[in-house]
């Protein structure tokens, strides 16, 4: 498959996205609850502001394409509230340092969706667990961040669903970066500590503090998750 092709078909995704429209009186999206969480996909650019007003600070540019895998950017929605301006606005976590930035965008500048799905990973267990409309799916037991390189706490979001095509590297066949980045790393491989739930060439390691920072899933469960988690679904990691 060409990175042309790609290319257009993405591109033919965003226009699909931009003739079905944004929120109406019928899609007005909530706060998250533990059975229903709202999610923005991008098909355009916009300027994430710190309130719900187009003159307010930016707080970052998002494009519509994800920088890591090329996607489609999808955000998880925490918010949302009439702006200035009169048009209904949702605020949104972003990737991006301090841990938990959000911002507001009008909701007429993306398509709203929901998940029912949620994951919350425990620290303390090693151990990651995936909700559907508030009902236990599937329990994994994971590898999580070393003492000296802990994993961050907190609530985030799956920010992209990145296949890497090399099932047997050290991070597996699938890779699912988050919103959140290392307390203590500020790179690491050439990235910027952006923490990630990954596949792993070292499943002896499962169950331990061993990485970086990142969640370590075994290649089959991390395949399996692909097959259901998408950009968008929260993920909340405690202690």
């Amino acid at each position: 498959m060409t990175t042309r092709f790609l290319r257009s078909t993405l591109a033919a995704a965003l226009a699909t996205l931009a003739a079905a429209g944004s929120a109406t009186a019928a899609t007005i999206p909530q706060r998250p609850t533990n059975t229903t969480t709202w999610i923005a996909q991008l098909f355009a650019a916009v300027s994430v502001r710190t309130d719900p007003d187009p003159s307010a600070r930016q707080v970052v540019a998002l494009q519509p394409l994800a920088p890591l895998g090329g996607g489609i950017t999808t955000l998880q929605v925490i918010d949302r509230r009439p702006g200035a301006d009169g048009r209904l606005w949702i605020k949104v976590l972003v990737p991006q340092r301090p841990n938990g930035s959000s911002g507001w965008v009008p909701a007429s500048q993306v398509r709203l969706l929901t998940t029912p799905l949620r994951i919350r990973i425990d620290l303390g267990d090693r151990r990651l667990t995936l909700y559907r409309s508030g009902r236990v799916v599937k329990r994994i037991r994971v590898a999580v961040g070393a003492p000296g390189t802990p994993t961050p706490t907190g609530r985030f979001a799956v920010a992209e669903v990145i296949r890497t095509h090399h099932p047997g590297g050290f991070l597996g066949p699938v890779v699912f970066p988050l919103t959140g980045f290392s307390n203590v790393l500020n790179e690491y491989a050439g990235g910027n500590g952006r923490v990630a739930m990954h596949g792993t060439s070292l499943p002896e390691l499962i169950g331990t503090r061993a990485s970086h920072g990142c969640i370590r899933i075994r290649n089959a469960d991390v395949a399996w998750m692909a097959r259901h988690v998408r950009p968008g679904v929260p993920v909340t990691i405690t202690w």
